[in-house]
């Protein structure tokens, strides 16, 4: 009879065990990062007085945890990918924003349309005042559409800090949790590893990562890929910095163990900013020798021309950049309409800066840049697409294996609850049997 005690009682502790993580399955079913529990039953045997086997009942071996390898790799390379090419149409798409906000294609237009205006009548002062204002309002626009990839080049600055930050966080966080992985004795609790692995995955959204793990299930990290430095190594963690060089690229660095190394970002956030810093630079340069190119010809116009008052032309703008373009001029007839000797009718010098807006194409050339940047921001989209359905279809082939199913979960609940209500019963029968034998003696 207490073979039979023993049988029953180690079922109901076993199966006690069961029920608890099938329930935690359950509770976590909707929690992000959750592996799967599915415990695992042995047979428990002992050796006889005679030595032979005797049955002893049943026992909660390990808790299996229903990870698979291969496909959470998928996933973080797959989310790599993709958070490169979301970060990336974040900066494309301020491009294009700084480029149309300021209007300037339709301000230099204004600019050229009011000259010829003027050719028609070159001594009245009314459309002498009207193509003043239009010089200015072409300024503005250049500073403006200045000012704006600018102010996008700081903030994208102000993003790569806050990313560097982030992922030394995440490395910090896994460090520690490696070390609680070292404590475990070869044993580790599966929430541990379900952390580890969220941790590994946050962090491949930031950057491409090469991960490789030891018997005790700590993660050996590297960034940018195999051939990238160490990020994370036992319970040692970088420090992750930025810097920006003076033509606008930006570049992500860490530092471990005193050693500094350059991150060479292939994917993630960082790559995505990364390219973004090199978009806003090639639009800024772009930006600035359009505007000093616009300001020389008109200003090398104005140098051959006479004005209202028969005064060689003075520079009509000023500056080095398309965000410090101003206009100098303070009175229209400070404009050089006429060629030297024509008088206050001429006109010839109207004609030379007609034939450099054609020449220098400088509408045109703002309009392939627009036109280039939304063209690149049409590519960018396929591309997000293409990879969101890559990596929503990674996710889906891992959470089949690793996710909760609810339905063989109520299925189990109710396998184990009838097992430990079968065992409690055994206990029960063993007891009535024992009180039957003690009332016969």
């Amino acid at each position: 009879m207490s073979d039979l005690l023993a049988i029953g009682a180690s079922g109901v502790r076993a199966y006690q065990g069961a029920l608890a993580t099938t329930s935690d399955n359950i509770a976590n079913a909707g929690t992000a990062g959750y592996v799967r529990r599915t415990p695992t039953l042995r047979e428990v045997a002992a050796t006889g007085s005679t030595g032979g086997t005797i049955q002893a009942g049943v026992a909660l071996g390990l808790i299996d945890r229903a990870a698979d390898a291969f496909r959470s790799n998928a996933v973080r390379t797959s989310g790599t990918e993709l958070a490169r090419s979301q970060t990336g149409m974040v900066w494309l798409d301020r491009v294009e924003q700084s480029l149309d906000g300021g209007q300037l294609s339709a301000r230099m237009g204004d600019f050229f349309n009011a000259a010829q205006s003027l050719a028609a009548n070159p001594a009245a002062s009314a459309p002498r005042a009207v193509m003043m204002e239009q010089a200015n309002a072409a300024a503005a626009a250049f500073r403006s559409t200045g000012a704006s990839l600018e102010t996008a080049a700081a903030e994208l600055g102000t993003a790569a800090q806050g990313a560097a930050a982030n992922l030394t966080e995440q490395a910090s966080a896994l460090a520690r949790i490696n070390t609680a992985l070292g404590r475990s004795g070869g044993s580790p609790a599966p929430a541990l590893l379900d952390e580890r692995d969220r941790i590994l995955e946050s962090m491949s959204a930031l950057v491409d990562t090469s991960v490789s793990f030891d018997g005790a299930g700590r993660a050996t990290v590297k960034a940018g890929g195999a051939g990238g430095p160490t990020l994370v190594s036992g319970d040692q963690s970088a420090n992750v910095g930025v810097s920006l060089n003076g033509q606008g690229a930006l570049q992500f660095h860490l530092t471990l163990n005193g050693e500094a190394s350059v991150i060479p970002a292939q994917g993630g956030a960082l790559a995505g900013i990364v390219d973004g810093a090199q978009r806003i630079a090639d639009a800024r340069s772009s930006l600035d020798d359009l505007a000093t190119e616009f300001a020389d010809a008109v200003n090398q116009v104005q140098a051959g021309g006479h004005d209202l008052n028969g005064q060689a032309g003075k520079p009509m703008f000023a500056g080095t950049s398309a965000a410090t373009l101003t206009m100098t001029l303070t009175d229209g007839g400070q404009i050089a309409a006429a060629t030297p000797g024509a008088g206050k009718q001429g006109n010839g010098n109207l004609a030379v800066l007609a034939a450099v807006r054609k020449s220098g194409g400088f509408e045109d050339r703002l309009t392939t840049l627009q036109s280039a940047t939304g063209a690149a921001i049409a590519a960018k989209r396929n591309v997000i697409d293409a990879q969101s359905s890559i990596h929503d279809n990674a996710v889906a082939a891992r959470d089949s294996v690793s996710g909760v199913n609810l339905d063989e979960e109520a299925v189990n609940l109710l396998k184990f609850q009838q097992a430990y209500q079968a065992s409690a019963r055994v206990i029960q029968v063993a007891r009535e049997t024992l009180d039957t034998i003690f009332q016969i003696r």
